[in-house]
């Protein structure tokens, strides 16, 4: 196994435009925390957990699916064990989730479609749709700072 050095990588995000390499990570980090977010809350709203557990419940999964997101092709491209990726991507991706999920749940608690009681309702799935955007947008300027200060590397 390889061993890692943050030299290997620090660079990735000066190969691209900042902005641009932001607006990836932002996105790609995204997809991760909007599958767990969905699953999350979709359970949550299925069983009748209450808006305060299924908050919870679309939390843990998400940070579940946007860790998994960040570490496996971390692990893949640059030969590290999950120990030595968590290690590169822990503080970024922790600020990155978390601040998507403010926005995220912020959004949909404001639409309703944590307070539903089936994803089949309309407004289970607009809450997501308006959810999702809200999380890149909030997100993006933070991935910006975490990247350019290299808090964050960009793979």
């Amino acid at each position: 196994m390889a061993t890692h050095k943050h030299d290997d990588h620090s660079d990735h995000a000066h190969d691209h435009n900042p902005p641009q390499a932001s607006a990836h990570a932002t996105l790609h980090y995204l997809i991760g925390c909007f599958i767990g977010d969905v699953i999350g809350v979709g359970l949550g709203v299925s069983f009748g957990l209450g808006t305060p557990m299924t908050i919870g419940l679309g939390i843990v999964l998400t940070y579940i699916f946007g860790f998994a997101f960040a570490l496996q092709p971390l692990m893949k491209s640059m030969d590290l064990a999950l120990s030595e990726a968590m290690r590169v991507v822990w503080v970024g991706e922790a600020i990155s989730i978390a601040t998507i999920e403010v926005a995220m749940n912020g959004v949909d608690y404001w639409i309703g479609g944590v307070q539903t009681t089936s994803m089949m309702t309309p407004v289970f799935w607009i809450g997501r749709g308006f959810a999702a955007p809200a999380g890149f947008l909030a997100a993006w300027p933070v991935n910006y700072w975490l990247l350019k200060t290299e808090i964050k590397t960009h793979h």
